[in-house]
């Protein structure tokens, strides 16, 4: 298996059966699966993953009772890939899966081992451009690394550097956890852009608005600090 993608779905029935035909349309290549995690969902995400995911030979379901946060989805998926690079997208649609195949040919084109590949995202509103761009800045001041886009999907890394993981977080600051390890352990990092439309169903789960901006603000400073103190490997 060449490359595993992970996309933790929370409260998404809507969006799952937008992602498995998309998946199953532009899916050709024997090499790559994805992994869809039921990340502790209350409506009928389970039920639609059952009905659609056995017309897939590519598609893997993981089931996590209780959500414990964005990345714990993540790493629960991430445990079971095979691919011999894995990573992870979301299910909102914003991000589209063919996106994936492009970051999997930037794989099979460079031929170099340790890649680190993220897409870069355009056309956002004014407002979370802003919000990204002023995060962008503290994070690399702050942490000493070139951090930009810190949430942009997909996010795809060789299973050796995963494999060197301690204690990764359980919410949002994995994608943060991830990409300043990257340049830690030195890897090639390559981005490329993606469109970011708006949401086709249902509501983002955190951002809500100013309230909730605040709050991820403060998550992820909280935990920039951690990283800076050199205590998280």
């Amino acid at each position: 298996m060449k490359l595993s993608i992970v996309i933790p779905c929370y409260n998404e029935e809507k969006n799952i059966p937008l992602i498995v035909s998309r998946f199953g349309d532009i899916i050709k290549n024997e090499d790559l699966e994805v992994i869809l995690v039921n990340n502790g969902s209350r409506d009928n995400s389970q039920k639609i993953l059952d009905e659609l995911l056995p017309q897939y030979r590519f598609f893997k379901t993981v089931v996590v009772e209780i959500n414990q946060g964005y990345g714990y989805g993540i790493l629960q998926g991430l445990k079971e890939a095979k691919g011999e690079y894995i990573g992870w997208t979301h299910a909102d649609m914003q991000t589209d899966p063919a996106d994936v195949l492009r970051a999997y040919d930037i794989i099979e084109k460079s031929g170099a081992p340790n890649l680190f590949i993220k897409g870069n995202r355009k056309n956002r509103s004014l407002l979370d451009a802003f919000f990204t761009a002023g995060m962008s800045v503290f994070e690399s001041v702050y942490l000493g690394k070139p951090l930009y886009d810190i949430n942009a999907q997909p996010t795809i890394f060789p299973r050796a550097f995963y494999n060197g993981w301690q204690n990764p977080p359980y919410d949002f600051s994995l994608d943060l956890y991830s990409y300043y390890m990257a340049h830690v352990f030195g890897l090639e990092i390559k981005r490329f852009p993606v469109l970011f439309p708006k949401r086709i169903h249902g509501h983002s789960s955190w951002n809500t608005g100013l309230a909730s901006k605040w709050k991820f603000i403060k998550r992820t400073l909280d935990y920039s600090v951690k990283l800076k103190k050199g205590g998280i490997r």
